[in-house]
């Protein structure tokens, strides 16, 4: 009996140690979850409780022009920035990797852009890309360019132009990209060597396979990260021009918080996290080709 009391006075002190972050995420994770599934099943303006409708919300998705066009968007923007992202961030980490002189201060100089706010990145862009006086136009125009695009003034340049801006946050996953590089054992290279690799071979035989789950990983934070692109077209293109950058998120935003549509806004995000799940179960599938862990 002693002995249980004494344990019981421990598991409560346990409890107790741990009990801020079990409010915290009951309170701010676990109940708006479950708030939100209830939510996308009502019709819910905000100003009124909500009013238990079953799955009308998810049905009228189906029929929503504007819903698919976003969802196309958002698509078309992954297609291109996460491969284009995921490429320059290992490109530039197999750069960084070299033992040169100046190494910490170039490391420092392509990490620090990622630690910029995105509105205050959203602003340096607009002008960087402004199509009369933005220094890229200008650089363009002195090269001989007679007629610059108009980046995100341009319906066809806007997403390629915000992809282009992507790579500007790649920071975090160099520094990824490099600590994995800093595991590729040494033994491995120099018996490359000896078979006549050259640097090329090296990398494409050694190091990638070497760090493939790292690269496995950087892919699924990717896939998470464009499918929940937000903060760059609500500041620079607000959805423009023509809806040509309206993403999902931003019409789940107008949707939840301009029309007050809180219960389509919520049937939005769950229809977003089947997406991520699928998009991340796919990834996973390949994965067994091509990730090759220590030790398999």
């Amino acid at each position: 009996m002693r002995l249980a009391g004494v344990q019981t006075r421990e598991a409560l002190k346990g409890y107790a140690f741990i009990s801020p972050w079990l409010i915290g995420f009951f309170a701010f994770t676990l109940l708006p979850v479950v708030l939100s599934f209830y939510y996308s099943l009502c019709s819910y303006s905000l100003l009124q409780p909500p009013v238990f409708r079953g799955l009308e919300n998810y049905r009228a998705l189906l029929d929503d022009k504007i819903f698919w066009l976003s969802l196309r968007n958002t698509l078309y923007y992954a297609a291109m920035a996460l491969p284009l992202g995921l490429i320059c961030a290992l490109s530039a980490a197999l750069l960084l990797n070299a033992r040169i002189r100046g190494q910490a201060i170039y490391r420092a100089l392509v990490f620090l852009p990622s630690i910029v706010p995105a509105s205050a990145a959203a602003m340096l862009w607009l002008w960087l890309l402004n199509p009369k006086l933005g220094l890229i136009n200008l650089v363009l125009t002195h090269m001989g360019v007679e007629n610059p695009p108009g980046w995100v003034n341009d319906k066809s340049w806007a997403m390629p132009a915000l992809a282009f801006i992507s790579i500007w946050g790649v920071g975090n996953t160099v520094v990824i990209y490099l600590a994995g590089l800093q595991d590729v054992p040494i033994e491995l290279y120099e018996a490359a060597e000896l078979d006549g690799a050259a640097t090329l071979r090296k990398i494409w035989h050694v190091t990638l396979p070497t760090i493939s789950p790292v690269i496995f990983f950087n892919l699924i934070t990717a896939i998470i990260g464009t499918m929940n692109f937000f903060v760059l077209p609500f500041i620079m293109t607000q959805g423009g021009p023509d809806r040509a950058t309206y993403f999902y998120t931003y019409r789940l935003y107008d949707n939840g918080f301009i029309y007050l549509k809180m219960g389509y806004a919520s049937a939005m995000a769950w229809v977003q996290l089947l997406i991520v799940l699928a998009l991340t179960g796919l990834a996973f599938w390949t994965a067994r080709r091509w990730v090759h862990y220590s030790g398999k």
